[in-house]
């Protein structure tokens, strides 16, 4: 595999971004010390990826890769862009909820990703079933309704990061209500300027046609998985505590993911979006 070329991006200067962001960033500071790279903090916990769930992950994606790649038939753009070792963030849109399940196939290295605990905390054979299949899938189940959901998922990706693994995540946040691109979290600026690892954009096209709502089975069809060229952001190592740098390093990478999806972008949280 050939070695990605990384983009260093500096977000300050992107004309995507508000004007309003990029001129109070330039005199901002960090105003606390980062974990050094590479390190893990003491209060990380163990390790999110024993290789128990890994090897589990290498056979069901050997046993229903290619029933999915039958059933949903990915076109897959950019794939070369991503590295095939070392820490990597893949940051993209979320449609629906096939989109964890076409994405990784589409990737030659494991990926993982947070996902409810609910789905991994149901009771009987089908609960612990399900459970199996999930982390074997790759999601690594977070409480994210509780008052530090938000907290539980960073730190975890960031041990994951710390491993050497591949990690997914969807900065909006949830499901797009309506097709659109909606605004991004910041736990995906957190993570690449806390771990140094490089942003893989990417956008998924077409799922949400073939499982609309993300409720119920999808029905077979076509879709694209489309990979953007990595961005680095080590410049502002130290500053992942700058609520200015968080917001323009996220805005950053969400531009990358409309041009690359072709969305249409709402200035707003998805969240506040499905409440109205």
């Amino acid at each position: 595999m050939s070695t990605p070329r990384i983009r260093s991006v500096n977000p300050m200067c992107d004309q995507r971004i508000p004007a309003s962001i990029v001129l109070t960033c330039t005199d901002h500071h960090p105003s606390a010390p980062a974990t050094a790279r590479g390190t893990r903090s003491p209060a990380a916990g163990p390790a999110t990826t024993p290789e128990e769930p890994l090897s589990r992950l290498t056979v069901i994606k050997a046993v229903l890769g290619p029933i999915l790649r039958l059933m949903f038939r990915p076109q897959v753009e950019g794939a070369e862009n991503i590295p095939g070792t070392g820490p990597v963030i893949l940051a993209g849109n979320h449609l629906t909820f096939i989109d964890s399940m076409v994405m990784p196939i589409c990737v030659d290295r494991p990926v993982f990703y947070i996902g409810k605990d609910e789905y991994v905390t149901g009771k009987g054979l089908k609960g612990r079933l399900m459970a199996w299949f999930f982390t074997g899938c790759g999601m690594i189940p977070v409480d994210r309704d509780g008052g530090r959901g938000g907290v539980a998922a960073l730190m975890t990706g960031r041990r994951v990061l710390e491993e050497g693994q591949a990690f997914a995540i969807y900065p909006e946040g949830t499901r797009s209500p309506d097709g659109r691109l909606y605004r991004g979290r910041t736990g995906i600026a957190r993570l690449t300027l806390m771990t140094g690892a490089p942003v893989i954009p990417f956008a998924m096209i077409g799922t949400d046609k073939l499982q609309p709502g993300g409720a119920g089975l999808p029905r077979p069809g076509k879709v694209t998985v489309r990979f953007g060229e990595p961005m680095e952001f080590s410049r502002y190592e130290g500053m992942d505590r700058d609520r200015y740098v968080l917001r323009a390093v996220t805005d950053s990478v969400m531009a990358e993911v409309m041009r690359l999806s072709g969305q249409e972008y709402v200035d707003m949280y998805a969240t506040k979006a499905k409440a109205a």
